[in-house]
């Protein structure tokens, strides 16, 4: 068996300090890196030859001496933040990263990004991250950099990089209009407009391909590029959801005070699980303490208290998430991120810094009914009666509130306004008596009457052509989300986990044309630019949901996309799962060729694949109706916590494995 520690020092005698490297910095570098768990099983014999070695995908990995010439050029510091252009193997970012604490590498192919990613982990160096993408265009959304090392020969030297250089940067790149040699040039940013260029010696490398470099074909000519190239060498790709890396989202999202996340279908684990994993790190990281969802009031403040550490069992009269569709909010996803909530709150000393857990939805009319006698009776029993009659005017319909409005409008029963808005009026007439008591169980109350003077509306109004319900839902849920920030101050941050069709903004779809708004549209009209919106997308896989509204739920097959779909161009990117930047494009052109509109696929709770193109395509305009989008293009059903609806089946929830 090999001794990999003599043949490295024996390589950092022979090959680099006899050849004149001695930056000893650079050295103890190259002699801490296992340059051998780089290279590929079949030729690990000569992992400390003086020679360059190939790789998949047609690449090498340079030869020792050249990695560490091109770093002692870059005469680096401990705390340089450092770009590399062509990961390769990853054994030069490893190098770098043994020098520096903040390390950047790009790389176009794929399968080697993914591979690097795997091994830098695998061996412990967390603060390199890798990107899937173009590298002549850079990583501007972590520049400037004080130091770019490209290992690949360009053309030219790309006008991208060079404007990433931080003053004082230096950059390494071979540089040659003939692809079978070039020359190692270093440039050093003297000012705004003032370079500093200097031949070190003759090289030859791989082609720098991408949008500031030499065309696909390796003989320098040009082919038309396709959008789905474009969009894979543009985007962020990753392996999977535990070890994607969310920090440049993080840096787009910014100081956003409303993150919408959306989803293709309610029914899709990817879309569940990256929700929450972007959840938890804007909770961890930007300091969002509010998390409100698709949900119905009552059934989420049943995960709220829990989170709050105020129950261990429920105390609603009804279980929650128990109305269909049951599976939307009872999955296993779900509850693992409301676990997460919990032990994050029992974690968290301060008040102020808790999360919250808040539903914007209205259909649960009769559990909030239920929750506003409830607390009625525990503070004013007098008025609990009164609004117990008042509510009797609605209890007909407690099984079926969609027949509620159907009577109305046939003049079989008469509204019911007048007689909820009464429970309204008294219930904020006494805000300050009732609040001084206990401000959470006020608010909790308040909000639970006015939902249900929007859900008597909503369903009162339902079957009339000439009142659109979806508005008054949306307009329900946007106005909760401003109580329930306003409730928490003006410092509050809220994420909202929604439908794409209620997160991305309308004016951007078909939706417009019918009159139609969503959350989306009137969270950028009330807070601006503070809003960042992000769509989910599929091609194909497994989907929960049912055929009939109120059916049962079914695991069926997700049908590839339409070919005139964002879906379909999406599904022939060479990346499988990827983050796509829209307000803040790694690529403008991206952003102008994706503006068109086309169709997009959104699957609710029910999926009728036999007439998909008519019940499930609509037209927009991505990049209009989104600041981000993330595709899985190949996705799995939610896990539900129960297949049926049986009695007891929701005991458990959230507390339950």
């Amino acid at each position: 068996m090999n001794n990999f520690k003599e043949l490295r020092q024996q390589m950092i005698n022979d090959q680099l300090v006899a050849r004149g490297i001695r930056d000893q910095t650079v050295l103890n570098a190259l002699n801490a890196v296992p340059r051998e768990a780089f290279i590929p099983a079949d030729l690990v014999e000569f992992a400390y030859k003086d020679a360059p070695l190939s790789i998949e995908e047609n690449q090498t990995i340079s030869q020792p001496y050249i990695v560490a010439l091109m770093t002692a050029a870059l005469e680096l510091q401990s705390d340089d933040r450092v770009l590399e252009v062509g990961t390769g193997s990853g054994y030069a970012a490893a190098v770098l990263g043994e020098i520096c604490e903040q390390v950047y590498t790009i790389e176009r192919h794929k399968v080697l990004a993914d591979t690097a990613q795997a091994k830098l982990k695998e061996l412990g160096y967390t603060d390199v991250q890798v990107r899937h993408g173009d590298g002549t265009l850079g990583w501007p959304e972590n520049a400037p950099f004080n130091a770019i090392i490209v290992a690949a020969g360009g053309p030219e030297v790309p006008q991208t990089l060079k404007e990433q250089l931080a003053i004082g940067g230096r950059m390494v790149i071979p540089v040659g209009t003939s692809l079978k040699s070039q020359k190692l040039v270093r440039i050093q940013r003297i000012s705004n407009n003032e370079y500093k260029t200097e031949e070190l010696e003759d090289v030859r490398f791989v082609p720098l391909i991408g949008a500031a470099g030499w065309k696909e074909k390796s003989d320098g000519t040009s082919r038309a590029r396709t959008l789905p190239e474009l969009i894979g060498q543009s985007s962020e790709s990753f392996t999977s959801i535990d070890n994607v890396n969310l920090d440049n989202l993080l840096e787009r999202i910014g100081d956003s005070r409303v993150v919408l996340l959306g989803e293709a279908s309610h029914g899709t684990a990817e879309f569940y699980d990256m929700r929450a994993r972007i959840t938890k790190e804007l909770i961890e990281k930007k300091g969002f303490t509010i998390v409100t969802a698709e949900a119905d009031w009552p059934d989420a403040a049943h995960i709220n208290r829990y989170i709050q550490g105020q129950q261990q069992k429920s105390a609603l009269q009804n279980k929650p998430f128990s109305r269909f569709p049951t599976w939307m909010w009872a999955n296993q996803s779900t509850l693992e991120l409301t676990h997460w909530l919990h032990d994050y709150n029992n974690k968290t000393k301060s008040s102020e810094q808790k999360v919250g857990f808040y539903g914007l939805d209205l259909y649960s009319l009769y559990g909030s009914i239920d929750s506003v006698l409830d607390y009625l009776q525990k503070v004013d029993p007098k008025m609990a009666k009164t609004a117990r009659e008042r509510y009797g005017c609605l209890m007909p319909w407690s099984d079926e509130p969609s027949l509620y409005g159907r009577a109305v409008i046939t003049q079989q029963h008469k509204d019911c306004e007048i007689e909820v808005l009464r429970n309204l009026q008294d219930l904020l007439k006494k805000r300050l008596e009732y609040s001084a008591a206990n401000e959470e169980q006020f608010f909790d109350a308040e909000q639970n009457a006015k939902l249900v003077a929007d859900a008597e509306r909503y369903y009162r109004t339902m079957y009339c052509a000439e009142d659109n319900s979806w508005n008054q839902r949306d307009q329900h849920m946007i106005k909760t989300l401003q109580a329930v920030l306003d409730f928490k101050g003006p410092k509050s941050k809220a994420v909202v986990l929604a439908h794409n069709s209620h997160i991305g903004d309308a004016r951007a779809t078909q939706m417009s044309d019918r009159g139609e708004l969503n959350i989306g549209q009137l969270a950028r009209q009330k807070y601006g630019e503070k809003v960042y919106n992000i769509g989910f997308g599929t091609d194909h896989g497994t989907v929960a949901a049912a055929s009939d509204w109120g059916g049962p739920m079914e695991i069926k097959q997700v049908q590839p996309s339409h070919i005139d779909s964002y879906e379909h161009i999406f599904h022939d990117v060479p990346t499988d799962n990827f983050l796509l930047p829209l307000r803040y494009p790694l690529n403008e052109h991206i952003r102008k060729k994706l503006l068109p509109e086309r169709l997009e696929r959104a699957i609710g709770v029910i999926y009728r694949p036999e007439t998909e193109r008519q019940s499930h395509y609509f037209y927009a305009s991505l990049p209009a109706q989104f600041d981000e989008y993330i595709w899985f293009d190949k996705t799995r059903a939610v896990e539900a916590l129960t297949k049926e609806r049986e009695e007891g089946a929701f005991d458990t929830f959230p507390f339950g494995v």
